[in-house]
């Protein structure tokens, strides 16, 4: 498995807006691009700022690259234009690329 972390600031009050354009995004490209799905963590700066970090999930890094090289967006004008809207900065490159090598995670409930 291979994981990618992208990080996003976001506008003050934009925080609900932004976490459901990221979600419906998400299942856009789980649908189109092949990922696995993603996990949304929030980080409140010391600064004020808010920071959304994602980490997705993918087969493995040659699917991720496939995307990643084919500029995937969020295929929904009014999902992207959502997202856009919200955010306040963002890496153009990823935060984090790693490949996957033990996975203590329990997703029971």
């Amino acid at each position: 498995m291979f994981v990618a972390a992208y990080w996003w600031e976001v506008h003050p009050g934009k925080e609900e807006q932004f976490r459901a354009a990221w979600r419906r995004g998400t299942e856009l490209i789980r649908e189109r691009y092949g990922s696995l799905g993603s996990r949304l963590h929030r980080e409140d700066r010391d600064d004020g700022a808010i920071r959304f970090i994602g980490v997705a999930e993918w087969p493995d890094r040659q699917t991720w690259r496939k995307a990643f090289d084919a500029k995937m967006v969020y295929d929904e004008p009014e999902t992207r234009a959502a997202f856009v809207e919200a955010i306040s900065d963002w890496a153009e490159e990823p935060l984090l690329l790693m490949e996957m090598t033990d996975d203590l995670l329990d997703r029971s409930p």
